[in-house]
């Protein structure tokens, strides 16, 4: 049961409905996510954030800073924050739903939402997930292929063509698999439903455990869709980013809408 608060008095609020989903609306979240973004595209936002924070890290690396071997763990690590980088998106789409009218200017609605305090304290928790998630790779780095190479050429060659980096990267895809399951399973409908309802961030994260354990098949499918296309906005010098992340924004709040009655 969720608490409520009415003129000062506490009142129990029954926990939301979780609908079973199938595939198909996967597919259909997904073709919405990209309908909202070509309506009200974000683009020049999502990179005018993203290309700074690149250029940092790759001025730090070419300044010898020694974290060229976080670079996949970064870009990895996108995932486990995205839940809360997307509220601004969720508001977009919630005014399309609405049929009132809708700018990027509108992503920052949130800041002035009655839930904008449990929504930063699930941020809050993401970013504790985050930097944990960035200890443990370099950890894995350390424990396995040890001193970091000065060059990416002597990083690929380490990793790819030595037993200790296939072992750096047979268990840090299995310490980042528990990271990302943790985190879809408290995430994926939490942020979406603090927005929407402001329930309160426990009821926030059982309603989102509960989705996952009502439809397992879909939510790890629909966790497999992040992964990839994540990756794939990656590659070409991270300008796929600037559209993957917005539709896939847009697309969890449809998939939200899909999952709680």
């Amino acid at each position: 049961m969720a608490i409520a608060w009415t003129n000062g008095a506490a009142l129990e609020v029954a926990d939301p409905v979780i609908h079973r989903i199938g595939l198909p609306d996967l597919r259909q979240a997904l073709a919405k996510g990209r309908d909202d973004f070509l309506a009200t595209p974000t683009q020049l936002v999502f990179l005018c954030v993203l290309y700074p924070i690149v250029g940092l890290v790759a001025a730090r690396m070419l300044a010898g800073d020694n974290t060229i071997q976080l670079i996949f763990p970064l870009v990895a690590g996108l995932s486990l924050v995205g839940p809360v980088a997307a509220v601004g998106l969720y508001q977009i789409s919630r005014r399309r739903e609405r049929g009132e009218p809708a700018s990027w200017l509108n992503a920052f609605d949130v800041l002035r939402d009655p839930s904008f305090l449990s929504i930063a304290g699930v941020g809050l928790l993401l970013t504790v997930v985050f930097v944990a998630w960035l200890a443990a790779a370099r950890a894995i780095f350390e424990a396995t292929v040890g001193p970091v190479p000065g060059s990416f050429g002597a990083l690929a060659q380490a990793v790819f063509h030595t037993p200790e980096g296939h072992r750096l990267i047979l268990l840090g895809n299995l310490v980042g698999f528990g990271f990302a399951v943790a985190v879809l399973m408290l995430t994926v409908v939490s942020v979406p439903l603090l927005l929407d309802r402001n329930v309160g961030i426990a009821t926030a994260l059982r309603t989102s455990i509960r989705a996952c354990l009502a439809n397992p098949l879909p939510m790890a499918v629909w966790g497999l869709i992040v992964a990839v296309l994540l990756m794939l906005g990656s590659l070409p010098a991270f300008i796929g980013l600037a559209v993957v992340m917005p539709v896939l924004g847009h697309a969890t709040w449809h998939l939200y809408r899909r999952v709680v009655g």
